[in-house]
C-alpha cells in the first residue's frame, strides 16, 4: 500500500521497499531486565488505556512511550552507576511487552466486561478478570504470529505504530544527545497535554460546535425537531490533543479518508436515518452519537469486514504457505532470515492451546454451550485477520466493530443469552486487538533486525502483566459500574454500544434497526470495490480512499474524525515546512501528547473513585 503525501508514510515507503536488515542474534535481546521493564511500564500504561477506553471508548499503542521511558531510566542508571548499557534490541523486547500489557483494556475491560455487569449484575472478582483477560489476549498473540510473514513481508502493510517505534529507537541509539532531546520532547508534550486535560476537565470546557444545520424532515420533523444542527451529528472541535496526535501518526491519506467517512456517515447517512425514523434523535444541544450509532455501526462494520477480507483474499496462497512452512514464491517477499521464526509445530501447538483455553473459560465462567464457544473462537481467527489489516493501514484496531460481528453471530445461534452474546464477542474483540498490537511490534522488530521468536515470548509476558495490573486498575476505578457508568462523568460509549447490541440480540434478529440490512449490503459492496481498486497498479490507485478508514469513521463520533484529520493535516504541513524537525520529533511529540493526556485522565479517574468511595 502506498499513500499520497503522508508525513509518516513517506518514511514507511523507504523502509518497506528496501531489503530488511539482517537478523541480529549477537546483541542481548530477551534479557530478564528487558522483560521485567516492559511488564512494569506496560502495567502502568494499561491504566491510561483503561481510563481513555471508559471515557471515550478508545485505547492507544504505547510502544514509543515505553521505549523512550526505558531508555531514559536505564541510561540514567548507566551514567550514575555504570550499569550495562540499555541495548536497542533489549528496548525492543521492552516495548513489545509494554505495548501488550498496555493494550489489555481491549480484552473487555472497557466494553464487554462492564456491559455484562450492567445487563445482569454479574460481579467480577480479581482472579476471574485476570484469567479471562489473559485467555482472550493470548489467543490474539497466536494468530498474529501466524500472520507475520504475510502481512509484513508480502503485503508490506505499514503498521504505522511499528514504523514510529522503529524510527524512534534507531535514532535514539544513533545519537545519544539526540535521544535525550527526544525524551525531553516526549515529556514536555506529555506535560502540555496533561495540563490541558486538567484545565478542560476541571473548568468543564465544552466542545466548540461547527456552525450549520439542516432543516428537519420526515420522522425527525414529526417528532418535534425543527432543525438538525451539525453539532447534533457530532461535527465539533474537541479541546483534546489526544486524537489530534493520533491523526499525525496515522498519515494524511488515512486522515482524509476518515474525514470523508465522517462526512458520508454523519453528514448524509445519519440525517437520512433520522428522517426515516431508523435512528432516534437525542437531547437538544447535545451530540446524538449514542443513539444514531446503534444504526450506523452496521454499515461501518460491513465495510471494514468486506474490504479487509477482499484485500486478504488476493494473497491467500501465500498465507497458506506461511502457516504450513512451505517455501515462498520468487519475488513474493524480500529476503529475510527465517531461522528465528516461531517453529511451525510450536505455533500449531500454541494455537490449539489458546483455542482450548478460550473455549474452556467461556464454558466454565459463563455457561456458554461447548459447540457455540468453539464456533465463536473459530470466528475469532477470521476477524482477527480483519482487525490486523485495518490496524496495519490506519493504526486503529476496530475492536468494537469486530466484536459486533460475533454478537450478530451469537444473536442468531443463541438468541436470548446475553452472557454468550457479550463474552463470546469479547473473545473476538480482545483477540483481534492483541493480534494487531503484536504485528505493530513485529514490524518494529523487522526494521531493526530483532528475533520474532523472542518478541512472541515478550508478548506473552506482557499479556500476563497487563492482565494482573489492568484487572486491578479496573476494579479500583470502577468499584460500582452500575452507578458510575453511562453517566456524564463516565459516558463509556463502547460499553453503551456493546450493551445495546447484546440487548437487541437477546430478543432475536427481528429487533435489528430498520434499514440496517440494506445499508450493510451497500456498504459491504462498496468495501469490496474500493479494496479491489486499491490493489491495482496504476498511479491513480494511491488516490483511492481507504475503505478501512471510511468504515472506522462510521463507528466513531464525527469529532474524532475531525480531530484526526486536523492532526494529519498539521503533520503534513510540518513535514513539508520543517522536514528535519519533523523527522526527529513529530512522532515523539505526538506520542507524548497521547501519553500525557491519558495519564492525567487516570489521575482524575482515581480522584473521582476516591471521592465516590468516600461518599458511599
Amino acid at each position: 500500500m502506498s499513500a499520497a503525501a503522508e508525513p509518516i508514510q513517506t518514511r514507511v515507503e523507504s523502509d518497506t521497499e528496501a531489503e530488511f536488515p539482517p537478523l541480529d542474534l549477537v546483541a542481548p535481546q530477551l534479557t530478564i531486565r528487558a522483560v521485567l521493564t516492559g511488564m512494569v511500564l506496560g502495567g502502568l500504561l494499561s491504566f491510561c488505556n483503561i481510563y481513555s477506553g471508559l471515557k471515550i471508548g478508545w485505547s492507544f499503542n504505547m510502544s514509543v512511550t515505553a521505549a523512550l521511558l526505558s531508555f531514559g531510566f536505564w541510561q540514567g542508571l548507566h551514567a550514575l552507576f555504570k550499569t550495562r548499557r540499555w541495548g536497542l534490541l533489549e528496548n525492543n523486547i521492552n516495548q513489545t511487552a509494554a505495548s501488550a500489557a498496555a493494550s489489555i483494556a481491549s480484552a473487555g475491560l472497557v466494553a464487554a466486561i462492564p456491559a455484562l455487569t450492567l445487563i445482569n449484575g454479574y460481579q467480577w472478582t480479581y482472579w476471574v478478570l485476570v484469567v479471562w483477560t489473559f485467555a482472550v489476549s493470548v489467543l490474539g498473540v497466536t494468530v498474529a504470529i501466524g500472520l507475520r510473514r504475510q502481512f509484513l513481508l508480502v503485503d508490506r502493510l505499514p503498521f504505522p505504530f511499528g514504523i514510529a517505534t522503529a524510527s524512534t529507537v534507531k535514532e535514539m541509539y544513533a545519537k545519544g544527545r539526540e535521544a535525550v532531546m527526544r525524551v525531553l520532547a516526549l515529556i514536555s508534550a506529555g506535560v502540555v497535554a496533561a495540563a490541558l486535560k486538567l484545565i478542560v476537565d476541571l473548568a468543564k470546557v465544552p466542545k466548540l460546535p461547527i456552525p450549520g444545520s439542516f432543516a428537519a424532515k420526515g420522522a425527525l420533523a414529526k417528532g418535534g425537531v425543527s432543525k438538525l444542527s451539525l453539532y447534533n451529528l457530532g461535527f465539533a472541535l474537541d479541546p483534546s490533543l489526544l486524537l489530534f496526535a493520533m491523526g499525525g501518526i496515522m498519515g494524511f491519506r488515512a486522515g482524509v479518508s476518515v474525514l470523508l467517512g465522517a462526512l458520508v456517515a454523519w453528514g448524509a447517512l445519519g440525517p437520512y436515518a433520522l428522517e426515516q425514523g431508523w435512528a432516534e434523535a437525542g437531547k437538544a444541544g447535545a451530540t446524538w452519537f449514542s443513539t444514531v450509532n446503534k444504526w450506523m455501526l452496521w454499515p461501518g462494520v460491513a465495510m471494514m469486514v468486506t474490504c479487509s477480507l477482499t484485500s486478504f483474499a488476493f494473497s491467500w496462497r501465500a498465507v497458506l504457505r506461511a502457516l504450513t512452512g512451505a517455501r515462498r514464491a520468487a519475488g513474493e517477499a524480500p529476503a529475510e532470515d527465517s531461522s528465528h521464526d516461531v517453529p511451525t509445530k510450536a505455533l500449531i501447538g500454541a494455537v490449539l492451546a489458546a483455542l482450548v483455553l478460550a473455549t474452556a473459560t467461556q464454558v466454565s465462567l459463563f455457561g456458554i454451550v461447548l459447540w457455540a464457544a468453539v464456533l465463536g473462537v473459530l470466528l475469532t481467527f477470521v476477524l482477527a485477520i480483519v482487525s490486523a489489516r485495518v490496524s496495519g493501514e490506519t493504526g486503529l484496531a476496530p475492536v468494537g466493530p469486530m466484536g459486533k460481528v460475533t454478537q450478530l453471530f451469537f444473536g442468531i445461534i443463541t438468541p436470548g443469552n446475553a452472557a454468550a452474546n457479550l463474552m463470546a464477542a469479547n473473545v473476538t474483540g480482545g483477540s483481534a486487538s492483541q493480534c494487531a498490537d503484536l504485528l505493530h511490534d513485529m514490524k518494529t522488530g523487522l526494521l531493526i533486525g530483532a528475533s520474532p521468536r523472542f518478541q512472541a515470548v515478550a508478548q506473552v509476558f506482557g499479556v500476563l502483566a497487563g492482565s494482573l495490573a489492568g484487572s486491578w486498575a479496573y476494579l479500583v476505578i470502577m468499584p460500582n459500574p452500575q452507578a458510575q457508568l453511562l453517566t456524564e462523568e463516565w459516558p463509556a460509549p463502547a460499553v453503551a454500544a456493546w450493551k445495546a447490541v447484546a440487548e437487541i440480540f437477546a430478543k432475536g434478529l427481528d429487533t435489528m434497526p430498520k434499514g440496517a440490512i440494506g445499508a450493510m449490503l451497500i456498504a459491504g459492496a462498496l468495501g469490496i470495490v474500493l479494496a479491489i481498486l486499491e490493489k491495482q497498479k496504476g498511479k491513480w490507485a494511491k488516490f483511492v480512499p481507504s475503505p478501512a478508514s471510511i468504515g472506522i469513521a462510521m463507528v466513531i463520533p464525527a469529532y474524532y474524525s475531525v480531530s484526526m484529520f486536523l492532526g494529519a493535516a498539521v503533520a503534513l504541513l510540518l513535514t513539508r515546512s520543517v522536514p528535519n524537525w519533523s523527522a526527529r520529533f513529530l512522532i515523539v511529540v505526538a506520542s507524548g501528547l497521547v501519553a500525557g493526556e491519558s495519564l492525567a485522565g487516570v489521575g482524575l479517574a482515581i480522584q473521582e473513585t476516591l471521592k465516590f468511595a468516600a461518599g458511599r
